[in-house]
């Protein structure tokens, strides 16, 4: 009997050894990266920011676990310039991509995607390359569409999957997906991604065109997985842009909340009368994308986890904007309160449409459940990202690491962060310290006054005190003249001749 209680002994011994080694192996290697990142999300759409209605699990067990920001803001209001920010580390003052500029149409036929990148950008993805690093894109890219120089195999990715092209994102069942610069089909039928109903709104077979087999999300989650298992025993960047909750809303009928969050939420038909597809359970279905997208990235986390990686990877998830502006599409934001407590939503440099969620989880290294007010942009990643695995950081971009701020070490501030955006009226803010300032419908008065907010006392910016700070406003003035540079891409009249401001 000894002999056997013996054998069972130093196989547990040899199990605990090669789990430690194992742990110690991975820790020798430069953390692994997965930046995650959702899509037009508001800031209040998450558990942990405040939502009530919409659950969201896994990422609220990453902020219990990491450290939640709550200053933390996009590089731009829409879609393709904060993208650009983010990889390159330049604010819309200096990025190359300044607006959505739009190549091609929504056919298979016309896919053109977006103005491409230009040959030798330095992204995250090729800087990390340098150091090493195997590095992969799964999502939607948006800066170069086919056969362009700003696909992300040229942009320093060694492997991407998903969408080259915003347009064909507004599908969740589209007919193929990229894999690097070819096409994966799917099992779907083309049809376009913004139609009127056709049929009854109250009867579900009106609805059934409007779907397809394979669910681009499921694809995506289904090639992170494989990602993180195929380079498990190397450092990695897995950069995912995924497309949730961008409209149209889109969930596969075999979600399991989607039937819970019918029961829950009174809703009304969406017809398809302001863009994107109709919906028959328009609330409910972009509640169910938002947490199928949540229980998503848990699976991410259990693989790690089941790996022995999750000590050796640092998880950031954020959102590229504020939420979508009520009513297109059937999104419904005030139902959902996603942009509380701000005012503005997608397409503003007001609070809601630039201020997001970010959470950072890094086990061992940040400290479980904190908060951090740390003031920090798209612009900060590239540095923060650079400094994690040893620099260096370019000379030339606008951001500030916060790797401090994750490990309870002394951070440096902004000076200010800029912003500008040439459409929607045109627009122009800064925020200094607790100070937000912005000018608007730029387009049509070059002299547009500046609005002048305390986002500690007024955080929904409803009180404009520009009047009662003249001496701060004229050191503004001089800011927002001199933090950029024009852009010989996006046009911005207003901004590229030196006006006064004062009438």
């Amino acid at each position: 009997m000894w002999e056997k209680n013996l054998i069972r002994l130093l196989i547990f011994a040899g199990l605990i050894l090669n789990f430690a080694c194992s742990r110690k192996t991975v820790e020798k290697r430069s953390p692994n990266i997965i930046l995650i990142m959702a899509d037009d999300l508001g800031y209040n759409e998450l558990g942990s920011y405040g939502q009530n209605i919409i659950r969201t699990p896994r990422l609220d067990q990453l902020a219990a676990e990491g450290i939640r920001f709550t200053d933390f803001y996009a590089g731009s209001p829409v879609c393709a310039p904060s993208r650009c920010v983010l990889l390159t580390g330049k604010h819309t003052g200096h990025a190359y991509v300044r607006d959505n500029y739009e190549l091609g149409g929504y056919t298979d036929e016309t896919e053109g995607g977006q103005l491409p990148l230009s040959p030798g950008t330095e992204t995250i993805g090729t800087l990390l390359k340098e150091k090493g690093y195997v590095t992969g894109i799964i999502g939607k890219w948006g800066l170069g569409g086919p056969g362009s120089t700003g696909v992300p195999n040229k942009q320093g990715f060694d492997y991407f999957y998903g969408y080259l092209c915003q347009k064909q994102a507004h599908n969740y069942y589209p007919t193929h997906l990229w894999e690097n610069e070819h096409w994966d089909t799917l099992n779907n039928t083309f049809f376009m991604a913004h139609q009127r109903l056709e049929g009854d709104p109250e009867d579900p077979q009106s609805y059934k065109k409007y779907k397809g087999e394979d669910y681009a999300l499921d694809k995506m989650r289904e090639k992170a997985l494989n990602f993180i298992q195929e380079h498990k025993d190397t450092s990695f960047f897995l950069y995912l842009p995924l497309t949730v909750p961008h409209l149209a809303i889109q969930v596969p009928e075999d979600e399991p909340t989607l039937a819970e969050y019918k029961q829950l939420i009174p809703d009304t038909p969406y017809v398809g009368n302001k863009g994107y597809l109709p919906n028959q359970y328009p609330r409910a279905g972009y509640a169910a994308m938002i947490t199928r997208m949540d229980r998503e990235i848990g699976k991410i986390i259990d693989l790690l986890k089941s790996l022995h990686l999750d000590e050796n990877t640092v998880v950031i998830f954020t959102s590229d904007n504020g939420p979508t502006y009520g009513g297109i599409g059937g999104s419904d934001t005030e139902y959902f309160e996603s942009k509380k407590p701000f005012t503005g939503l997608k397409g503003s440099v007001y609070e809601g449409g630039i201020r997001v969620p970010m959470i950072v989880w890094w086990p061992r290294k940040t400290t479980a459940g904190s908060e951090s007010a740390h003031v920090s942009a798209f612009q900060d990643m590239l540095p923060t990202l650079l400094e994690l695995v040893g620099g260096p950081i370019p000379q030339n971009v606008d951001g500030i690491s916060f790797l401090p701020t994750l490990i309870n070490s002394e951070q440096p501030e902004h000076e200010y962060l800029y912003w500008e955006f040439p459409a929607y009226g045109g627009q122009q803010a800064l925020r200094k310290g607790n100070w937000k300032a912005l000018r608007k419908n730029l387009n049509k008065d070059p002299k547009a006054p500046i609005e002048l907010y305390d986002l500690e006392n007024d955080a929904a910016e409803l009180h404009n005190v520009a009047d009662q700070h003249p001496e701060l406003i004229k050191e503004i003035e001089n800011i927002l003249r001199t933090a950029r540079t024009p852009s010989d891409t996006f046009a911005f009249p207003a901004l590229d001749i030196v006006v006064n401001l004062k009438p």
